[in-house]
């Protein structure tokens, strides 16, 4: 129909062709650092024995979700330990933890700053649709490329992946704070950044939380797919099981992906509700 083709995938391979050569050491860096805080978290946890990990996550469940849920997280987490996927749950948890990390230092200001600046608003708000509606294995190229293959490019494509739902609720939630609260707090004199740490974000955070929460549960579904460039984890049983067709063997590792969605879904909504109280 058309007498030419607009070269979109030209512009995009340029692109990263580009960044891959000029700031390779930006992104050896930024892999390590990466590298470092995902193995130290897994070191660590494996460090401890099952059982006093089981118990440190079964008290925190306690607090934030109440006994039942903390009895379910208990039986969920020794079972996961009972068929021998404990290292890969461990392994997934360091994953989904250090994603949701960089999804919360990056996700939240630029949370804030959407809702202070319309015009900034106006122009995330096409992204974050691009990035929501953007096939997860999509994710997974430049990821590769970036960082080649392994537990790293796992984590990124992740965060980039989980990362929409907490800017699109931290903005949502500061915007939502009810304007005689920031009046009074305009009225007491306070300086932009103590209506915005005093008022806006305590009264925001169940909010904030909910996207907290969201971006947990799109992080453990990427987690998954990740696997299929090497971040290992839960995600490799179930590719695993997939490649061979050994149904049971894809059915336990996807449960304890829904034991551990369970527990972190809990604890993210139960600390949401204590805010909302307080």
């Amino acid at each position: 129909m058309f007498p030419f083709r607009i070269p979109i995938r030209d512009w995009i391979s340029d692109a990263v062709d580009y960044l891959v050569s000029e700031y390779a050491a930006v992104f050896d860096a930024f892999s390590a650092l990466v590298y470092f805080l995902v193995d130290n978290l897994k070191d660590g946890m494996l460090a401890l024995h099952p059982l006093a990990l089981i118990i440190v996550i079964a008290a925190i469940t306690l607090k934030m979700a109440g006994w039942r849920v903390a009895l379910f997280a208990a039986l969920g987490l020794l079972l996961s330990e009972n068929i021998g996927l404990w290292q890969a749950f461990v392994e997934t948890l360091a994953l989904v933890l250090t994603a949701e990390l960089l999804v919360m230092v990056v996700g939240l200001p630029l949370g804030v700053l959407a809702a202070r600046k319309d015009g900034f608003h106006s122009v995330v708000r096409p992204v974050l649709d691009l990035m929501q509606t953007m096939p997860a294995f999509v994710y997974l190229i430049p990821a590769v490329m970036f960082f080649g293959l392994g537990l790293v490019p796992g984590v990124v494509a992740t965060f980039v992946f989980a990362l929409p739902p907490l800017i699109r609720l931290t903005n949502l939630g500061i915007r939502q704070v009810p304007k005689e609260l920031v009046e009074a707090a305009d009225a007491f004199g306070a300086t932009g950044s103590q209506k915005l740490f005093k008022v806006q974000i305590p009264v925001a955070m169940p909010t904030i939380m909910a996207g907290v929460n969201q971006s947990i549960m799109l992080g453990l579904s990427m987690v998954v797919i990740a696997a299929m460039i090497g971040a290992g984890g839960l995600g490799e049983d179930v590719l695993r099981g997939i490649q061979r067709l050994q149904v049971g063997q894809g059915f336990e590792a996807g449960l304890v992906v829904v034991i551990m969605a369970i527990i972190l879904d809990r604890i993210t909504a139960g600390f949401g509700e204590k805010t909302s109280t307080s």
